[in-house]
């Protein structure tokens, strides 16, 4: 367990979002990412961080009591050592899960781990990084997320649902941008269309505003 990952940060917190919001989980961040949307609350990732052995990162992990683990970023997966993290935490009898952009290849994601995949609206401003081959390698355990500022990020997202048969294939997630389109809109908005679809706002937001580490 050699193998290095430059890490943002490590910490503990209730999961904000996803099918698990409200469980205490361990967010392990890793540095780095070739996207810049527009809404991104993480740019601190982009640079920095800290180089870790595997190692180190179990240790850090194995300190909170709790067997759920995200792997988050910036865009996890720009790290080649991503995957053997992953397997690493499965094979320690995490419950593991990734957070990515959905703009690289999942298709070598071990199929223990949910994918809670990000399709990028048009207000996000890298809609055209979308990797929609991504969509083949999703299960019914897995997550679509979408990241909605305004009417036409929903029609977008309403559109990609349909098209992609989006719930059939696994969980759809809608979520508001803070300070962009109310949560009540949104909420208005899926219930009028009648969208097989989770609505979901940021609960981390709303305990501890934008708090790093939490």
């Amino acid at each position: 367990m050699d193998s290095t990952l430059r890490i943002s940060e490590i910490f503990y917190s209730l999961q904000g979002e996803t099918n698990t919001v409200g469980l205490p989980t361990v967010f392990i961040r890793l540095t780095g990412c070739p996207l810049r949307c527009v809404y991104c609350d993480t740019a601190y990732a982009f640079t920095g961080g800290e180089k870790l052995t595997l190692r180190q990162i179990l240790d850090k992990v194995e300190g909170f009591n709790t067997r759920y683990v995200t792997v988050t970023g910036g865009e996890p997966l720009a790290q080649p050592g991503c995957n053997t993290l992953m397997i690493a935490l499965l094979d320690a009898g995490y419950q593991v899960s990734l957070e990515t952009s959905g703009a690289l290849d999942v298709s070598g994601v071990d199929p223990r781990v949910v994918k809670v995949m990000d399709l990028k609206t048009p207000a996000s401003g890298e809609m055209q990084r979308n990797l929609h081959a991504n969509i083949e390698h999703l299960t019914a355990r897995d997550q679509v997320k979408f990241v909605i500022a305004d009417d036409a990020d929903y029609l977008w997202a309403k559109q990609q649902l349909i098209e992609h048969r989006l719930a059939e294939r696994c969980q759809t997630l809608f979520s508001p941008v803070m300070g962009a389109i109310s949560a009540t809109q949104l909420a208005d908005k899926i219930l009028a269309d009648q969208l097989p679809v989770r609505f979901q706002i940021q609960l981390h937001k709303y305990l501890w505003d934008d708090a790093r580490g939490k």
